[in-house]
């Protein structure tokens, strides 16, 4: 996109200083009427749905594509430089691995390899496809915070079914990617004691390491068809059996379940 197609994009938009909000209600505005625009339009296959800076990775099924934009490929995701192989696929590998199963989900599976939408999937497959996936929705909705009146609020397993198959494909498909590779078993500067199976795991958990506010969380909870960062390493590690042979966790204890959930 050059100045003047930059120019005209925003046209519409008006921006005033001391209107911050005002600026994000104009702004989603105009972002609403642009993608009203491309309707009548044949798909843009050259188009990105993220801006570059954005740290950020998604799959698009009408164009059949992973984008990965420049603010992702920075650690703690990406690691430029000689770094444990687990550890790149323990992190980007696994973002990798998650954006590729959107194209099985629920909603990625109802379109086909030339982006449309056609359900091709039989009806034996589906079935299974179902049986599976709700044992995903019950062992996330297990899940839960304590609002400020001492309530508790589930994590809301339906909601979250689409990115909680794509955390636990990414984690079977980047560890299989990495099991495949014939890497080199480096120890990680100042962690000696851990082998390239934890570090796998630790890279994994590291990229959802943050801190939120009581108010924000609950929001998400609530609204986001994610799960709450911890969450998503506790369940998606709970989940895999690679994970409790790596830290030796006994059957049946809260990181290894008897009973665990597998879609792919």
């Amino acid at each position: 996109m050059n100045v003047t197609q930059l120019h005209d994009k925003y046209a519409p938009l008006t921006v005033k200083r001391e209107d911050h909000f005002g600026n994000m209600v104009r702004a989603a505005g105009v972002q609403v009427d642009e993608s009203w625009q491309k309707l009548p339009k044949p798909t843009d296959y050259k188009s990105w749905e993220m801006t570059p800076q954005m740290v950020n990775a998604y799959y698009s099924p009408t164009h059949n594509e992973i984008v990965f934009p420049a603010g992702i490929l920075q650690p703690p995701f990406f690691f430029p430089g000689d770094v444990p192989d687990a550890v790149s696929y323990g992190a980007i590998g696994m973002v990798a691995g998650h954006e590729l199963a959107h194209a099985f989900d629920q909603h990625g599976r109802l379109y086909d390899s030339q982006g449309r939408l056609i359900d091709w999937w039989s009806e034996k497959v589906a079935a299974e496809f179902d049986k599976r996936a709700q044992c995903f929705v019950e062992h996330y909705g297990n899940f839960s915070i304590v609002d400020p009146q001492g309530r508790k609020l589930h994590v809301n397993g339906k909601l979250t079914l689409g990115e909680n198959l794509a955390d636990a494909g990414g984690i079977a498909q980047s560890w299989r990617a990495w099991k495949a590779r014939k890497s080199r078993d480096v120890r990680l500067p100042g962690m000696p004691a851990t082998t390239p199976e934890q570090q796998f795991f630790l890279a994994f958990a590291q990229i959802w390491c943050g801190k939120a506010k009581p108010e924000y969380s609950l929001n998400l909870i609530r609204t986001d068809p994610h799960s709450p960062s911890w969450v998503r390493v506790n369940a998606g590690v709970q989940d895999a059996p690679q994970f409790a042979k790596a830290f030796k966790c006994p059957v049946g204890s809260k990181m290894n379940p008897a009973h665990k959930c597998e879609m792919w």
